[in-house]
């Protein structure tokens, strides 16, 4: 724990973003700070009364907003530190995944899993609970053995799973609410390659008769839908090349069909910006997401919701889905069904359930998908669906507090480290006021 800096911040009323990724959010900061080193950013936090932190500005709700300082991590130098004994890698917050892919793919190491987009940052999708895809694999932060944070005094602090086990769990999934997180270090393992595959048209029958091998086909598979009919329009399964049976792809599996050319996941639109399908091996960071690094997956015109159920009532949450259909196709591009291991982060939506997750990639027009949004969360009511922090969502907060056992924990030990109010804002006050 070292002493905060205790000259003032210079604010920056005219740099940084006002908007999120997708436009959908004006950020209602008062100054925008882009700190170059951690002494800086300590100097910021330390003279705020309200601050948050920013990664890539992907999230769609409110989450990082503040009406005081908010603080981009972007600028503050790289880390990408691999400690070969322990297998672990300390990288800087604001790196992005593709970024950190690269640079562990280079020196023979691997993460576990990434999301679907590489861009996102390293800390801004850890403090969401983002996640890829695969039943063996945990989310993104499942990888996370240690953080660097500044507190809301300044304090440069660092706590770890080994030291801090107690509370560690609360931290992780820590929705920007105990500090701004300046590093983090993560698990490490040797580096692997992929072949993805694509199939067309899968029967709905098929897929309740088939859930269960299905969705463990591969090492990481994702289901997309459109909602008009009752079929999956297409199955992307990623296999590892190590332990690969090419009789494991064949032409015609449970009843769809294997494609002959590069698919995007929205009927219509262009592969180009798609990781390498048609069976091709390639390293892990260049399969898992489903879009690469080197182009922009859209231009921002979407909105974005996804709701965790447990695995066990998937079948009956897509049933239950499936009879509002009429109301989600039409405000809908494109909608994902994973899965994702359980875990042990208190805030995690995969917290001490193996969850299936679905995802929808709205049209961006927020009065046309807010009551379908207020429709899915009814349908899935019954089935304890949580909703992913950073995306959008209606659910009210005391369903939301019912939904995680360590609820409680969370906000006192958000209160104890934050005891000021420092890194609250108004989404965080919904959902974990201080005073209940």
């Amino acid at each position: 724990m070292t002493p905060a800096p205790t000259a003032a911040p210079t604010p920056d009323p005219a740099s940084g973003p006002r908007t999120n990724w997708a436009g959908n959010i004006t950020f209602g900061a008062r100054r925008f700070h882009r700190p170059s080193s951690v002494t800086e950013l300590r100097r910021i936090v330390a003279g705020s009364e309200r601050v948050r932190a920013l990664g890539t500005a992907h999230s769609f709700n409110r989450i990082a907003d503040t009406p005081g300082d908010l603080v981009s991590v972007a600028g503050l130098p790289e880390r990408a530190e691999i400690d070969p004994e322990r297998r672990t890698v300390t990288v800087s917050a604001g790196m992005r995944y593709g970024e950190l892919a690269a640079r562990l793919y280079a020196e023979g190491y691997a993460l576990h899993n990434l999301g679907s987009l590489p861009h996102i940052s390293v800390a801004g999708a850890c403090a969401t609970g983002t996640h890829g895809s695969g039943e063996h694999n945990g989310g993104l932060a499942t990888a996370v053995s240690a953080m660097e944070l500044v507190t809301a005094d300044g304090e440069l602090v660092t706590v770890s799973r080994n030291a801090d086990g107690a509370d560690f769990p609360g931290m992780v999934v820590g929705l920007g609410s105990l500090g701004v997180v300046t590093a983090l270090t993560l698990a490490i393992e040797p580096t692997y390659d992929l072949r993805q595959y694509v199939y067309r048209d899968l029967p709905g029958e098929l897929l309740r008769e088939h859930f269960d091998e299905i969705l463990g086909g591969g090492y990481s598979v994702s289901l997309f839908t459109d909602w008009t009919g009752d079929r999956i329009n297409q199955v992307w399964r990623k296999l590892r090349v190590d332990g690969f049976d090419a009789a494991a792809v064949p032409p015609v599996w449970y009843g769809a069909t294997l494609a002959d050319e590069p698919l995007h996941p929205v009927p219509g639109v262009s592969a180009v910006n798609c990781t390498e399908q048609l069976g091709v091996p390639g390293p892990w960071h260049a399969r898992l997401p489903h879009f690469r690094l080197e182009f922009t997956p859209s231009s921002g015109e979407e909105l974005q919701s996804e709701y965790l159920v447990p695995r066990s009532e998937a079948r009956s949450a897509l049933d239950a889905l499936a009879t509002i259909r009429h109301l989600i196709a039409p405000v809908l591009q494109i909608s994902e069904i994973r899965t994702i291991a359980a875990d042990d982060l208190w805030l995690s939506p995969s917290y001490r359930r193996e969850s299936v997750a679905v995802h929808f990639t709205w049209v961006k027009d927020t009065p046309a998908v807010t009551p379908v949004l207020a429709a899915i969360e009814e349908v899935l009511a019954p089935y304890g669906a949580r909703p992913h922090w950073g995306k959008l969502f209606g659910t009210e907060p005391e369903v939301v507090r019912d939904l995680y056992e360590r609820w409680d924990d969370f906000r006192r030990l958000r209160d104890r480290y934050d005891p000021t109010g420092t890194f609250h804002n108004a989404l965080t006050d919904r959902y974990f006021p201080s005073d209940l």
